[in-house]
């Protein structure tokens, strides 16, 4: 469920175009123009804009945009034009080999999506930065957590919702021979049953594993395995269980004590506006207490904080 606010009565993308330009004459850049355009724009009518600006003024808007605006809020607004694959590849391409390698990013993107929005991604990835994801998870990360990464974005998973039970019932046994019952921990098979089998599957997975074993899944990995290798699959276990609530404590740790993530604030704001942000909303609220609104509204300022609150759309 999308939360950014699309207005009733629409401009043309031409219209929009123009305005923008109009926004980036003279001396200094007319953000809230900018801001209050875009923010209330979907993703094809962001492109269209895109289009348009360059038909008319012969250069890329997405470089205009970044000459123009600063700081977080060039970060939230550069992030927020292309379309969901390109955006995940931009994420995951930065996260692997820019100034500050953050396999935190990548793992959390390549983990929370489905198996056909990864092979988007692939596509768009070596298109775009003519280097296979393949290779540069190879050269950054490591061990268990590689070899998990590498095969979640090889395998196809199915993405339907039914489950079979008894199936379920047989890999909960697997990972609790795998993990909690031995010496030690088979880490392969791990990553087999979390890269290969569907969210419906490895939720009904968790839920077998707690009636067996009077123990959550969660819990087991969590004893089990350590570092990325853990996070990735915690990350896999709770987008399968609840991807809203997943999101809402990554959203709530980004804001948590002193001093905000905005990188991590602006990542996933930007990317789930326009999928489930109703529900990331409405686990927030029921977690803390607090809207989600209110919180981002209490750690951002100016027009990084406009566009942000853009993106969640209405407190209610």
């Amino acid at each position: 469920m999308a939360t950014s606010s699309i207005p009733p009565v629409l401009t043309t993308p031409r219209d929009d175009a123009m305005q923008l330009y109009r926004a980036f004459k003279g001396i200094g850049c007319d953000t809230a123009v900018v801001v209050n355009i875009l923010a209330h724009r979907d993703a094809t009518q962001r492109s269209l804009i895109e289009q348009e600006y360059r038909t008319m003024y012969s250069t890329e808007l997405s470089k205009r945009l970044a000459s123009e605006l600063s700081g977080d809020v060039k970060k939230a607004v550069l992030l927020w034009m292309p379309d969901p694959a390109a955006r995940d590849a931009t994420i995951i391409r930065q996260a692997l080999t820019g100034d500050v390698i953050d396999l935190k990013a990548a793992t959390e993107v390549i983990c929370s999506r489905t198996s056909s929005q990864i092979q988007f991604v692939k596509q768009i990835y070596l298109a775009r930065f003519q280097a296979y994801l393949e290779h540069d998870i190879e050269y950054q990360a490591s061990g268990d957590h590689k070899k998990l990464l590498l095969a979640c974005i090889s395998s196809m998973r199915y993405e339907g919702p039914e489950v079979d039970r008894a199936m379920a019932e047989h890999d909960a046994k697997f990972l609790y021979k795998a993990g909690e019952k031995r010496l030690g921990t088979d880490e392969k098979t791990f990553i087999n049953i979390f890269s290969e089998r569907s969210r419906a599957h490895l939720a009904a997975v968790a839920s077998a594993y707690h009636s067996m074993y009077g123990n959550s899944l969660k819990k087991a990995i969590k004893s089990e395995t350590s570092g990325n290798f853990e996070f990735a699959l915690l990350t896999i276990l709770q987008c399968a269980e609840n991807p809203g609530k997943y999101f809402a404590k990554v959203l709530h740790k980004a804001m948590k004590g002193m001093g905000t993530d905005d990188t991590t604030l602006i990542r996933v704001i930007v990317t789930r506006a326009e999928i489930d942000m109703q529900y990331i909303k409405a686990e927030y609220h029921k977690k803390y207490r607090k809207s989600l609104n209110d919180a981002v509204h209490s750690e951002t300022s100016g027009h990084y904080r406009t566009f942000l609150l853009s993106l969640l759309g209405p407190t209610h």
